[in-house]
């Protein structure tokens, strides 16, 4: 590579659409142009986690992530370096999951909850985007997925929505959301915004290589 890594951060509420646009967007790139790293994978282990007062575990909060290991292994994949993280299991907390490698690529792309709120993520990205989703759509949408891929009762779903999620998006997530450089609004769809960005990135692999201005 030519230059440095070009690193953006994307982060949104619970049930935003965070995953389904980064799978989007991974699908108009190839891994020697794209790494995306996932907060998810930095997960503390299961005992580690704080619980509420009726004794349930809150994901919800940023001392669930360890985020300083986070924004150490962003800044090593920017220097070039490659990474290794094992992948976190959901519902099997205390269990590692297979070890991931990262390679440097021309674009690094962060997702995560709380990586706006981590103040030596926050400062690293070239580019922040904010997914953002009506409270009534996105809970809709965790419902159909803990439920059907989680095995979670819809009681407890709403349990967490209401006394994990939505308070926790308004202290770590909603401040950062006027931070960002773009804003991607994913109510019905997400597509323009997509064409746009993936338009932006490809001007950037293409500068990487040098084969375009740095004037972009």
């Amino acid at each position: 590579m030519q230059s440095k890594p070009y690193l953006v951060g994307i982060s949104g509420g619970s049930a935003s659409g965070k995953t389904h646009f980064l799978n989007a967007l991974k699908e108009r790139f190839n891994k020697e142009e794209l790494c995306i790293v996932s907060q998810d994978n930095y997960y503390k282990l299961a005992h580690q986690h704080s619980r509420d007062q009726n004794g349930h575990i809150n994901f919800d909060l940023p001392d669930c992530i360890n985020l300083d290991d986070f924004a150490a292994d962003i800044e090593a994949l920017h220097k070039g370096e490659a990474i290794q993280r094992h992948e976190y299991r959901f519902q099997h907390e205390d269990q590692k999951g297979p070890l991931l490698l990262f390679k440097p690529a021309p674009i690094i792309v962060c997702e995560g909850l709380f990586i706006f709120y981590h103040s030596k993520l926050f400062n690293q990205f070239d580019l922040k985007l904010f997914i953002n989703a009506d409270e009534d759509i996105a809970l809709q949408r965790r419902l159909k997925r803990d439920v059907a891929e989680r095995n979670i009762s819809e009681e407890f779903v709403l349990y967490q929505w209401k006394n994990h999620v939505m308070p926790s998006y308004q202290q770590y997530l909603l401040p950062f959301m006027a931070k960002a450089d773009l804003i991607i609004n994913n109510n019905t769809h997400f597509e323009n915004s997509l064409r746009i960005i993936s338009a932006y990135l490809e001007q950037i692999v293409l500068r990487n290589r040098g084969l375009v201005s740095h004037h972009l």
